[in-house]
């Protein structure tokens, strides 16, 4: 590990073990840099129940096994982890200072690929719901499977109804549940959920999601209850770019970096991949993206040739 001040600085810290960090810390480290990859363990990915839209994965893959599949592949270079939380990030003369469990390190360049943390709803165990594939957070990743199943998308009206009218595409059974008065939607929204057969109700205040066997079921403010085979959170996230707004990166309205065509940020040497750029929240767009960044990063630095074999 290198302290600030100890030895030669990273070529990069890799902040964020999700699909876009390993992907990019694969791509450095066939590039022959000098790499370090913090890893708090708490991918978004790893909760993925079945993903049956990553590519060339015929039988769909999990998140777990997936990650596992990129650790794996990462042990056959000399790739430095490290599983713990980055709580801090400078500028420095040489590029970047980055606290890893109270130790400051020294890199020439960063990339965060930190995601977002989808604000959940009030219900416990959440986890297990995730995997076992009730609460789904994702339509775009499975509302196939979800296809003729009765399906509920709960959060404030207006925002969640643009989750439930994607939804009506793959199956004629959509209830909008509002964690707010229904009355706050629009006149338009109404209408259009009305002419597809959404329903439309108001979700309890307490205690709205209760888990039975393989259904959720979501009590609304009326008193009343209906059992789904999988309900979606439209409830938001945060995305983990803290980090880098405290050095003056630029951000969208939602809090995601802005960065230009080489998932570079506005703060010079700091680069972006995945969930935490994106409002498409896809593994393959994801490893997309920490394909271009790593060789971004890797044009950017000074060139590092090869020794010459002996003779």
């Amino acid at each position: 590990m290198t302290d600030l001040g100890s030895g030669p600085a990273f070529d990069c810290v890799i902040i964020g073990g999700g699909p876009a960090g390993k992907t990019a810390a694969l791509y450095l480290a066939r590039y022959r840099r000098r790499i370090l990859l913090v890893d708090d363990g708490d991918s978004r990915a790893r909760l993925a129940p079945h993903s049956h839209n990553y590519p060339g994965a015929s039988e769909g893959v999990s998140g777990q096994t997936l990650l596992a599949a990129l650790d794996a592949q990462l042990r056959a270079y000399p790739v430095e982890m490290r599983r713990g939380l980055a709580t801090e990030l400078s500028r420095e003369e040489a590029g970047f200072a980055v606290t890893v469990n109270d130790r400051r390190l020294a890199a020439r360049s960063i990339l965060l690929a930190t995601g977002i943390k989808d604000h959940r709803p009030e219900f416990e165990p959440h986890d297990p719901a995730v995997i076992d594939g009730l609460l789904r957070y994702c339509p775009i990743c499975d509302g196939y499977e979800g296809r003729d199943q009765r399906l509920c998308v709960i959060g404030p009206a207006e925002k969640a109804a643009g989750k439930a009218l994607f939804l009506r595409s793959f199956t004629a059974s959509v209830t909008l549940a509002t964690t707010d008065a229904a009355d706050a939607l629009s006149e338009a929204t109404a209408r259009e959920l009305a002419e597809l057969g959404v329903a439309v109700r108001e979700l309890a205040p307490t205690r709205p999601l209760l888990r039975r066997g393989n259904t959720l079921v979501v009590s609304y403010r009326t008193g009343d209850s209906e059992a789904f085979d999988g309900v979606y959170p439209a409830l938001g996230a945060t995305p983990g770019s803290a980090l880098a707004g405290a050095l003056g990166a630029e951000v969208d309205e939602a809090g995601c970096l802005l960065v230009d065509e080489r998932y570079a940020t506005s703060v010079p040497g700091l680069y972006a991949a995945g969930d935490v750029v994106s409002d498409i929240h896809q593994i393959s767009v994801a490893i997309g993206h920490a394909a271009v960044a790593a060789t971004s990063i890797h044009n950017s630095l000074p060139r590092a040739p090869a020794p010459q074999p002996p003779l």
